[in-house]
């Protein structure tokens, strides 16, 4: 028996169900991986919703590139967090920074507000900020917001394994820190020693499908 949550990336509905049959305790929904992930089309979401018996979050990004948004942006991530509110998925999925790469942590609030009672994850724009400690105890201040999706700033999980644990000692019970990061079937056990977090994220946590 594992003690942590498996949760796989996928980009589509398809891979979704292949991944929960494989044993996926739970499904991060994009778009476009190429792009590190976008929204998901509506009618895939519903169709998620529908047939998925584990429960999914869905990525708010709307385009690939940066994330820094427009206004016109940002006012598309609010009308997609509502409409997933809307039909009760588990979570959502996003990150905002400014010009400077640290935290928009106006907007931020502004979405997790929008998005309660919904699970609330922060994705790895975070790897991007200067200071990823400084940037997990900001947000662990913001009511609302459960999970940060890091590999520690690094290309990969087990090379971001120092600063991972750091931000694990900083969030303590307020957030979950998921490493993501090339994690896959292969090397979760091993990461998993190291770092001892309660849930993972990868394209391959479950092998190939």
């Amino acid at each position: 028996m594992t003690n942590f949550v498996k949760e796989a990336c996928v980009e589509s509905l398809e891979e979704a169900l292949k991944t929960e049959k494989l044993g996926a305790d739970r499904v991060e929904l994009c778009a476009d991986l190429s792009q590190d992930g976008i929204t998901p089309e509506r009618s895939v979401i519903e169709k998620a919703k529908a047939q998925l018996k584990i429960p999914f979050r869905v990525m708010i990004r709307p385009r690939g590139g940066d994330f820094v948004y427009s206004e016109a942006e940002f006012d598309v991530m609010k009308q997609d967090i509502s409409f997933c509110k809307a039909i009760g998925v588990e979570g959502v999925v996003f990150g905002i920074l400014k010009e400077d790469k640290t935290l928009d942590l106006d907007r931020i609030s502004t979405l997790v507000t929008l998005s309660k009672p919904l699970k609330v994850v922060i994705h790895k724009a975070i790897d991007e900020t200067p200071d990823i400690l400084k940037a997990t105890e900001e947000l662990s201040k913001i009511d609302g917001i459960s999970t940060i999706l890091s590999s520690g700033g690094k290309a990969t999980a087990k090379e971001g394994i120092s600063t991972l644990k750091g931000m694990i000692a900083i969030a303590g019970n307020k957030l979950e820190i998921m490493p993501a990061g090339r994690v896959t079937n292969k090397n979760l056990d091993e990461i998993h020693q190291s770092i001892g977090a309660r849930a993972y994220h990868g394209r391959r946590i479950l092998g190939e499908f």
